[in-house]
């Protein structure tokens, strides 16, 4: 299986960014982590993270056809970005969201997601692991 693994605003400071809400480890040993978990599972994962919409929509739609499955973490996209909830509709690939923190444990603006509705599901507040979560789905049911 090949997965795209998106990450929107913010996330390529993980371990420097709030430390309490989203742990210590960086972005490029996240990578590393899901590349390693990819491998172990006869799959492989591509990595693409950018702070500007536009960036996330282009990769979304150059992902048809090559990839099986995306696993996005829009960061602050998912509360308003139409534009990346239509792209993900636009594209025959099944994406799940995630989210490192509970949403739902924080501010009230980041309780609704625009963009799930375009996912097969959502995870969140399982850290890190919640990427993992994710993949694991799609290995496990092939969609």
């Amino acid at each position: 299986m090949k997965f795209l693994i998106l990450n929107g605003p913010n996330l390529n400071l993980l371990g420097q960014r709030e430390p309490g809400v989203y742990g210590d480890e960086s972005y490029d040993t996240l990578c590393a982590s899901l590349s390693d978990f990819a491998a172990a599972h006869a799959s492989t994962a591509d990595f693409f993270q950018s702070n500007h919409e536009g960036a996330l929509i282009d990769r979304i739609h150059t992902a048809q056809g090559v990839y099986d499955a995306i696993v996005i973490n829009p960061g602050a996209f998912t509360h308003y970005s139409y534009a990346l909830l239509d792209a993900l509709k636009a594209v025959s690939i099944p994406a799940i969201e995630v989210h490192i923190s509970n949403v739902h444990r924080r501010e009230e603006f980041r309780h609704k997601s625009v963009t799930a509705p375009a996912c097969v599901g959502q995870i969140c507040g399982l850290g890190l692991y919640g990427y993992r979560a994710a993949m694991s789905y799609f290995l496990e049911t092939g969609k």
